[in-house]
């Protein structure tokens, strides 16, 4: 059976981090697939016209496009090339939440993000993606730091 780890990346140095982790643990681990997922915030509770909601579309996909080639292709190329399994997808929605779900649709073991230093004293104070996942994930969650 292969061992499905879920990697949530940021698009941030700080998701290298996580990307070397999730490798370190499939060399261990041997038959392993690595699942790179990029998550666009987007709130479904937005109230506008026919015609903000067709531009609205418009820019969804032009920002899956965006994240796909920036953050995702790149990073599957390098696990790729290192001999590791691996797939890649982008979301929209909250990061905990669809980091949650898509360890379940793909029966993934583990979830692996990485700690990142930004957001200063608001995320702090009032929580951040990582925490969320951390309390909410139905799979055990390494934060790599």
């Amino acid at each position: 059976m292969t061992t499905k780890l879920v990697i949530g990346l940021d698009g941030h140095g700080s998701g290298d981090r996580a990307l070397a982790y999730g490798k370190g643990m499939a060399d261990l681990i041997g038959d392993c697939e690595l699942l790179i997922v990029y998550v666009i915030e987007w709130s479904p509770y937005s109230f506008q016209t026919a015609e903000e909601n067709a531009q609205r579309h418009k820019r969804r996909e032009e920002e899956i496009s965006t994240a796909t080639e920036r953050v995702v292709a790149p990073a599957i190329q390098r696990l790729e090339a290192a001999g590791i399994k691996t797939r890649g997808m982008v979301r929209h929605g909250d990061v905990a939440s669809i980091l949650n779900a898509v360890s379940l649709e793909e029966n993934a073991q583990q979830i692996i993000v990485s700690r990142s230093s930004e957001g200063g004293f608001t995320k702090r104070l009032f929580g951040s993606s990582t925490a969320n996942l951390v309390m909410s994930s139905s799979v055990p969650v390494t934060v790599v730091g």
